[in-house]
């Protein structure tokens, strides 16, 4: 059936709040007719949803499943799975593994609920929001049908968006249906914890958790398919990342991309370009494509283009008033990137209509291994090419002095490295694989875009202990 749930005011006999109805009980018309539809609640869906309530918009939020209330993010992807990183880091190798994964799990979990009920009141509980659960498609170029079983809801608004997000990619290849298959949501719930795990795919999702998993003890081997971890990154940085992966037991085959699954003796066999490995379960971290089949774009005319939402640097669609944000549009599948596209599409309603996405400079990025690798800007080798005559700053994380976190800590692989104009001093990029990257990079970041020098960094006054200090011993440390 489908579940409706609506704010104070309400609309004819919709529900107030703390009521839960099905359309099919209502005397009302199973049609809303309303200022904003959005269709799907990500970060970017949710804060539109809310900023256009408060602005006095009547908003309807359609969510397929009340267990996605907040998106990917709050209840499988960015939150739950740090917090199980966070559990990873926190065991020590006398632990019982199995009992320490089962804890970790329980807490994600208890995380994950109190989250999602607070993303719902969020929205429910604002005057001008209504929230219904079931799936979408359009029918028109502003008009969208929502089903629950047998239930059968038609929204109409001026203004629609799009925020569906993605979902994992599936391998094409033989046995990949297999149940001991899984993906970045189902692996998060794997009973028991297994002994063997087999890491198909080394992005920053396969990287994660073939490092998680490793320090709940279980025997991890990830397959890449390239000749070396991080293709884009310079040779010293995939160098490092792939020693902290060694030294926590992790087995790295290159030029391994998976060929087929099988069951051999009642055990998952995966197959590859160089061979095979027997697993218990296999994670399949191949990307995230978006999210718009069954979507009814064709019946709204809304263009597709690389199997995502086609926009404009404002996030429009080709159809006037049909906006797509998030992971949906195929931009960057960060939930920061997604934060932004809300304050691109909220401009163009309320503001002035300025802001793009063209205005975006200097976005950091973090994989959440163990220890982080962040990133901003260029690496040495994509400067090389440029118009810049390029300075490169580098040390490993063990060998800066004036760094001692890591040490307290107990974690000290790594290496920070800072790619520098070496006529303006401006920082161009600069990788971070170490502890507090995530939060490093950021200030990095914010440098990049103000125009604050290497030099600056450099001499800077930090607080003791930080791995902000990093800068000033890295930043006096030029390697070529």
């Amino acid at each position: 059936m489908l579940a409706t749930s609506g704010g104070r005011r309400g609309y004819g006999g919709w529900p107030q709040p703390g009521r839960r109805v099905y359309v099919e009980a209502m005397t009302s018309p199973t049609h809303l007719d309303l200022d904003v539809a959005v269709l799907g609640w990500g970060k970017a869906g949710k804060t539109l949803a809310g900023a256009l309530a408060r602005a006095g918009r009547h908003v309807v939020m359609v969510e397929q499943s009340s267990q996605m209330y907040g998106g990917t993010c709050i209840n499988i992807g960015c939150i739950p799975t740090k917090s199980l990183v966070t559990s990873a880091e926190r065991t020590r190798p006398a632990d019982d593994h199995v009992a320490s994964f089962k804890e970790a799990v329980t807490r994600r979990d208890t995380l994950v609920t109190r989250l999602n009920a607070a993303n719902f009141a969020m929205l429910h509980d604002l005057d001008t929001v209504t929230v219904v659960d079931g799936v979408a498609r359009f029918t028109g170029r502003h008009t969208v049908e929502v089903t629950g079983g047998e239930d059968r809801l038609v929204i109409t608004a001026p203004v629609i968006i799009i925020n569906t997000g993605a979902t994992p990619r599936r391998l094409d290849v033989p046995g990949a249906d297999d149940p001991r298959v899984l993906d970045s949501t189902t692996l998060q719930h794997v009973d028991p914890r297994p002994a063997r795990l087999v890491v198909v795919g080394g992005g920053p999702v396969g990287l994660e958790f073939a490092s998680m998993f490793a320090k709940f003890g279980t025997r991890v081997t990830l397959l890449a398919r390239g000749p070396r971890l991080l293709p884009t990154e310079d040779e010293d940085v995939a160098a490092s990342v792939t020693a902290a992966l060694a030294d926590e037991g992790v087995e790295l085959l290159v030029d391994a991309g998976a060929t087929r699954f099988t069951d051999e003796g009642g055990d998952l066999v995966v197959h590859h370009d160089k061979g095979r490995v027997v697993t218990d379960v296999a994670l399949v971290a191949v990307g995230r494509a978006p999210a718009i089949d069954g979507l009814g774009l064709e019946a709204a005319g809304i263009r597709a283009s690389g199997g995502a939402v086609e926009v404009d640097d404002r996030l429009r669609t080709n159809v006037e008033g049909v906006y797509a944000v998030g992971d949906v549009n195929g931009g960057p599948q960060q939930t920061y990137v997604s934060y932004d596209d809300h304050r691109v599409v909220l401009d163009q309603l309320l503001g002035s209509g300025a802001r793009s996405t063209t205005d975006r400079v200097a976005v950091p990025t973090t994989i959440f291994m163990t220890p982080p690798l962040a990133r901003v800007g260029l690496s040495e080798t994509a400067a090389a090419p440029s118009r810049h005559q390029v300075a490169v700053y580098a040390k490993p994380v063990a060998k800066i002095a004036v760094m001692p976190r890591p040490k307290i800590l107990g974690e000290t692989h790594g290496l920070i490295k800072v790619v520098v104009d070496a006529e303006t001093d401006q920082v161009l990029g600069a990788a971070l694989h170490s502890t507090d990257a995530q939060e490093v990079v950021n200030l990095l970041a914010l440098a990049m875009r103000a125009g604050v020098t290497a030099a600056q960094l450099r001499d800077g006054i930090w607080t003791h202990p930080s791995s902000t200090e990093a800068l000033n011993e890295v930043l006096a440390s030029r390697v070529r």
